[in-house]
């Protein structure tokens, strides 16, 4: 279906262009038809307004062709001699409306040979700059976008502050659904904090050919599926339901892939009855109650210091014997187990039911559907692209969501009896892959548990590198720099390793080399 409503609607635009343009083309001493076949009437009209054949690879891009047609209005009105700035502004506003009223009502002569440099320094410059912000979007869409972390659910592998590059390609660049969006931001725009986007039209779904499939453990970039607020930062005010490529970039880590089994037991992740084993550089956090010997004296503020725990601490109740640590790895609770004056280091580990853990949503009540919460949860099927389930009164909470917002089926219950799209069933074959997204912070992280199945479709791609770590917190301007994570990366065995100092070797090398070289010239030129 996604690949016949493309071809939909290219052929509505080919068919619009051609209108507005074939009398233009026999001008330029091309056939009319040529005009009205897709694609190659786009490679013709580069040819007659002397521009590359490649620029029509841009126009099939969308976001980027928002940057390039008004840039091919402008030259095909210019070809036909229509040069000034009331033509150019008429050919952008009316989105190249205007070339078919000097198609149909206008005598102009075709220039074939006319100057295309810009007449002026200034039109050099914004032609310049014009081409520079193509190529950075290009870049940005479909290649590789930087990414900041705000929140800590995956803390000690990616922490608050870090600045991301995020792969595209990896997993499938995907071409932008929401064609008419500001270039090389997302939802909104900085300081104004308005919506970026038009949310109509809405261009079908498309994704290139990845390079590697999303594995068990991977970090993953996906939009938040479950995402209807204006901004995820502040109160909700009102519910907006985004097209798919603006809701909320999210980070988490992909503990379930299609067709598995999964099931939480304890906090710990089983994955078709195994426990899932995380690679080194994971190191999943919980919450603990520790009890103390209050005779003894015991600097917390420097051990909590010492074992990087990032989500602070607090006593319990007025006799302050048991401590609350919010975040703490399994290595951190066992060096505070071996601390002289520490009685107890206990994981606290829910067994009650949870409001709003999947596939339950917040309400102020206790889940009804299922006696599961973040610590104790499943076991759930992770559904497959053409797999079968069975439907039933049981099942369905867990793939409604699935059938009808991210799949578009309607979905009727009466009773024992399920409808999709007006047909009785007792079963359902999905029509895309889903995957279980989770933080390592795993009291402090909005995720699957919460949110469900997060669909193919939304996935964004694959953190690859850290170029940069702010700790926001820190005091003075040179504290709050963390060189060690500076350009280092995001997967890989064992622990991260920083290749900065590598960056600055080259760095100062190319300097060195471009004062020699340029030394070496003015001596030349000295000697002429």
């Amino acid at each position: 279906m996604e690949m016949t409503s493309w071809i939909i609607t290219v052929l509505v635009i080919s068919t619009i262009h051609a209108i507005c343009t074939w009398k233009l083309y026999i001008k330029a001493g091309r056939k009319a038809w040529e005009a009205f076949v897709p694609v190659y009437n786009g490679i013709v009209l580069m040819q007659i307004i002397n521009r590359p054949k490649w620029w029509m690879f841009l126009v099939f891009l969308p976001v980027i062709n928002l940057l390039i047609l008004p840039v091919i209005w402008i030259e095909t009105l210019r070809t036909f001699g229509k040069k000034t700035t009331a033509d150019m502004w008429l050919g952008v506003v009316t989105f190249g409306l205007y070339i078919g009223y000097v198609n149909y009502t206008q005598d102009v002569s075709y220039e074939a040979n006319r100057e295309t440099k810009p007449a002026t320094k200034a039109l050099d410059t914004l032609g310049s700059l014009t081409f520079a912000l193509i190529v950075a979007t290009f870049v940005h869409t479909y290649f590789i976008q930087p990414f900041v972390i705000p929140s800590s659910s995956l803390e000690k592998s990616l922490l608050v502050g870090d600045f991301l590059f995020v792969s595209k390609f990896h997993y499938g660049a995907r071409t932008p659904m929401t064609p008419i969006a500001a270039p090389m931001v997302h939802d909104s725009i900085p300081v104004i904090k308005k919506l970026s986007y038009l949310s109509k039209p809405q261009l079908p779904y498309f994704r290139f050919p990845a390079l590697e499939k999303i594995k068990n453990n991977d970090i993953v970039v996906f939009n938040w599926p479950r995402d209807t607020l204006s901004n995820m930062y502040l109160p909700a005010t009102e519910r907006i339901d985004k097209p798919r490529d603006k809701k909320t970039n999210y980070v988490k880590r992909c503990v379930g892939i299609p067709g598995d089994s999964l099931q939480i037991k304890d906090g710990i992740v089983f994955i078709n009855g195994k426990e899932l084993i995380l690679p080194e550089r994971a190191k999943p956090q919980y919450s603990y109650e520790v009890t103390y010997d209050m005779n003894e004296s015991i600097d917390f503020e420097r051990i909590l210091k010492e074992l990087n725990s990032t989500d602070g601490a607090g006593f319990k109740n007025e006799t302050r014997d048991t401590l609350f640590i919010a975040a703490l790895t399994f290595d951190g609770a066992k060096k505070l187990k071996s601390i002289s004056g520490i009685k107890s280091v206990n994981r606290i580990i829910k067994k009650e039911a949870e409001d709003g853990t999947f596939p339950d949503f917040k309400d102020g009540k206790p889940s009804v559907t299922n006696n599961w919460n973040g610590d104790n949860f499943g076991p759930i099927y992770i559904p497959q692209a053409g797999k079968t389930v069975a439907l039933n009164k049981e099942t369905l909470p867990l793939y409604k969501i699935i059938i009808t917002e991210y799949e578009g089926n309607t979905l009727e219950v009466k009773g024992n009896e399920i409808k999709i799209n007006g047909k009785t069933t007792n079963s359902y074959t999905f029509k895309q892959d889903y995957y279980w997204m989770m933080g390592d912070n795993r009291h402090n992280s909005l995720d699957a548990r919460y949110f469900g199945y997060t669909p193919a479709d939304h996935i964004v791609g694959k953190p690859i590198f850290i170029w940069m770590s702010l700790d926001w917190n820190a005091k003075g301007l040179m504290n709050k720099f963390r060189p060690e994570r500076f350009f280092t990366t995001v997967s890989g065995e064992g622990q991260p390793e920083s290749y900065f100092k590598y960056f600055l070797i080259l760095l100062a090398g190319y300097f060195a080399w471009d004062w020699y070289r340029s030394k070496k010239k003015k001596k030349d030129t000295d000697l002429l």
